[in-house]
């Protein structure tokens, strides 16, 4: 299957294996419920399925990509398997990058596998609550960064023109997914969510605002944190007023600290 000279797809059983292997994962930690959690899923499963029948079973971007380059494709026998592996075929090849390819896409998918089975496990144990510590002190969406990162490793260890056309796709219906999540928290826990929501970057953990504010807890405290909330208001220019005052109002009555640091109609 993986000599130079051998055909090294058709293998749909293969297809099927690590097909249902990802997507079983992929569901069980995504949990959907609603009909647009599964218009997302269905999108992934889309996605998931177009690699590996291109990864086992019938290479159609090898076909193209032959038949536009002709003699200048960069491989003797583009229909090996390991020729699949386009990054290394285009860049030049050898197993120093096989190597790298491997190492970086498997290191993807695993942290992904695992980040999102620790963020199904916060929401499971919180039973409805809202959670914000663990995963969630540093994204408000850590299934969903756990299944972006198994879609950009799959794509650097198989890239194929169908999935390199659906991922932007994916995205996007997940970005859409969580922006209406957001309104339903917003609507249960009001400005508590939007607090979290300002200072708490929805996918990845960018270093301004982890820089800003370690924590969101420490928004509420006077003294310093209150400081590092007023600095982190002002940088993000705004969104965080109307949740301020909601927070401290209702959760905060019996703390005695100065007012919120905010003028009627802006940031101070």
């Amino acid at each position: 299957m993986h000599g130079e000279y051998i055909y090294g797809y058709g293998l749909w059983s293969l297809v099927a294996l690590n097909a249902l292997f990802f997507l079983f994962f992929i569901l069980s930690f995504l949990a959907p419920v609603r009909r647009r959690e599964w218009r997302s899923f269905g999108v992934t499963t889309a996605f998931v399925v177009a690699l590996f029948t291109e990864m086992y079973g019938f290479p159609l971007t090898i076909y193209i990509m032959t038949a536009v380059l002709g003699n200048s494709y960069p491989a003797l026998n583009p229909f090996s398997h390991a020729s699949g592996h386009l990054w290394v075929t285009l860049l030049g090849g050898g197993a120093t990058m096989m190597t790298v390819i491997h190492l970086l896409s498997n290191g993807l998918m695993l942290n992904g596998l695992i980040t999102m089975g620790v963020g199904w496990w916060k929401i499971y144990r919180a039973r409805g609550g809202l959670v914000m510590n663990g995963l969630y002190r540093w994204v408000r969406h850590p299934q969903y960064s756990g299944l972006f990162l198994i879609t950009i490793g799959l794509l650097i260890q198989w890239p194929t023109i169908v999935t390199l056309l659906t991922f932007p796709v994916l995205i996007a219906m997940y970005v859409r997914l969580a922006r209406r999540e957001e309104h339903e928290m917003e609507a249960i826990f009001g400005g508590k969510y939007r607090l979290y929501r300002a200072f708490t970057p929805a996918f990845f953990p960018w270093p301004r605002l982890r820089g800003m504010v370690p924590s969101w807890q420490k928004a509420f405290p006077s003294g310093d944190g209150e400081i590092r909330a007023r600095e982190g208001c002002k940088a993000l220019r705004g969104g965080c007023e109307e949740a301020w005052g909601e927070s401290r109002s209702t959760q905060y009555t019996s703390v005695s600290s100065p007012s919120p640091p905010f003028k009627k109609g802006g940031l101070q």
